[in-house]
């Protein structure tokens, strides 16, 4: 009669610790000192059945951190009306956001051709990160023009999203007009903001927004972090 390899019986406890709750997604599990103290075995046996969960997909690493449970993948559709918060809401989430930092700058040129305005026109960049459940699932960069909707830095200020702002410098409605997934690879930083690892897989959207009549109001790119969501296409 075969036996179990030790490393697979403490793969086997952890999966049941998971699915009976005892550590919900995102939750960390013990360190790898503690597992090996309560299973009276080494360090490397318990690395071992880290890594099986690992390739499941059900524990996810961070080099200095530890190890958690790894979240189910957010549901984020991708149509003519996307709304962070709303979106996630619908997907039975708990949204965030913050804003890292804003600036007032002259539009490259391709941001000008995009936004409509002249090349060299005051836009607002604006970089933030959203969360849902209070994990981080990406990072964004919005280009705004800044010319055409004065006001905007102080509303994008207070942290309530781009609809919340756009409201209040009197656009009371935007529509996707085109979005672009594209698949990359975090960065350094990146990596760091999202609590990813470096050459992690990330999906990238560059999306541009307009008004009611067509005028552009935003040109978005955000990066999500690739086992945290997943794009859905709606009309």
């Amino acid at each position: 009669m075969g036996y179990t390899p030790l490393w697979a019986a403490i793969a086997h406890l952890l999966r049941q610790d998971i699915a009976e709750g005892r550590y919900a997604p995102g939750d960390k599990l013990p360190t790898e000192a503690q597992m090996s103290d309560r299973h009276g075995v080494n360090r490397h046996t318990v690395r071992h059945a880290l890594a099986a969960l690992v390739q499941e997909g059900l524990v996810r690493t961070r080099r200095g951190a530890g190890a958690f449970v790894a979240a189910r993948p957010a549901d984020y559709p991708l149509g003519k009306r996307v709304r962070f918060t709303e979106n996630l809401r619908r997907a039975g989430r708990n949204p965030g956001r913050e804003v890292l930092g804003m600036e007032a700058r002259a539009a490259t040129a391709e941001e000008a051709a995009l936004l409509d305005v002249a090349q060299g026109a005051q836009i607002l960049a604006s970089h933030g990160r959203s969360f849902a459940d209070g994990q981080p699932m990406s990072v964004s960069e919005s280009i705004f023009p800044l010319e055409r909707l004065p006001g905007l830095d102080a509303a994008l200020a207070e942290g309530l999203g781009v609809t919340h702002a756009l409201k209040a410098v009197g656009i009371s409605d935007y529509t996707r007009a085109s979005t672009r997934v594209s698949a990359v690879l975090a960065t350094a930083t990146q990596a760091v903001v999202l609590q990813v690892r470096e050459g992690d897989p990330l999906l990238k959207t560059t999306s541009l927004n307009v008004d009611p009549e067509g005028v552009p109001v935003e040109f978005g790119r955000s990066w999500f972090a690739g086992d945290r969501i997943t794009l859905t296409l709606e009309d």
